[in-house]
């Protein structure tokens, strides 16, 4: 069975696995204000439809996820503040209802996860990722933080491992994601399809409360007040936007130049 939206294709098969392919290859499936409106519907479908077990979460093409689409950025831009925090929260919220998921969330990862892209990693419980994917919080080089997503990836990384790729926007190998624990198994591209086959059947071997228990469990005790920073990041990164930085590192990043304090080695 399959469910048509307009920027993401969810599929459901008899044994209880549901696909949820991101489709705007034209953009790299970046986010935009439908893609995470659909994400979020596809979300609050997937809890409330007991014949899914799990989910995997996937694209096609060169990149799983860009980002932030460049139009959303520039509405973002323009926006007043109330408008950016909206926004922002949005994006928080869908993040958030897969990461509450009470069944397994699968992410298979190939050619370039950034921003947005590593928040969906962030909040699946098994990442399968090609060895030749790369991965980066690029905020920082348009003056801007990754903010909305960075709760989820801390919560997946810790505060250590979060420095040290948040405040540089660093590019990061599978390997070194791996290390850092928001990638779970690296394959090679040959054998990417057949580890997320692996890890479905055993997944499907699972009793679906067990393994519903098993994650409540585990976010309990490693629970955190997470509504409460994501509040908190929304209102930094509101604060950011109005700075004039991140306006001269935004406008320059449109304008395709230098942002002002690139030094040039």
């Amino acid at each position: 069975m399959t469910i048509n939206f307009n920027t993401i294709i969810l599929e459901k098969d008899a044994r209880g696995l549901a696909t949820l392919t991101l489709n705007r290859p034209e953009r790299h499936h970046a986010f935009n204000a439908e893609m995470i409106a659909e994400l979020t519907a596809a979300a609050d479908h997937i809890r409330t439809e007991e014949a899914i077990r799990l989910v995997v979460i996937k694209s096609e093409g060169p990149s799983f996820c860009a980002g932030a689409d460049l139009a959303w950025m520039k509405a973002q831009q323009d926006a007043d503040r109330a408008g950016k925090m909206a926004e922002a929260t949005k994006l928080a919220m869908m993040l958030k209802a897969f990461h509450d998921l009470p069944k397994p969330v699968i992410a298979r990862v190939q050619g370039q996860a950034f921003g947005g892209g590593l928040g969906l990693m962030a909040v699946a419980d098994i990442v399968i990722a090609a060895e030749d994917a790369r991965f980066a919080l690029t905020e920082t080089r348009l003056g801007l933080i990754p903010a909305t997503i960075g709760p989820f990836v801390m919560a997946k990384i810790g505060g250590a491992a979060a420095r040290s790729v948040f405040i540089t926007g660093s590019l990061m190998s599978s390997r070194r994601a791996a290390d850092l624990g928001l990638v779970s198994i690296v394959a090679t591209a040959d054998m990417l399809d057949k580890c997320v086959a692996r890890e479905v059947k055993t997944a499907l071997s699972a009793g679906p409360g067990a393994m519903a228990l098993a994650k409540q469990m585990v976010q309990e005790i490693t629970a955190s007040d997470l509504d409460r920073q994501i509040t908190s990041a929304i209102e930094h990164l509101a604060d950011c936007w109005e700075s004039e930085e991140t306006q001269k590192g935004i406008a320059a990043f449109f304008a395709k130049t230098p942002p002002p304090w690139q030094v040039e080695s």
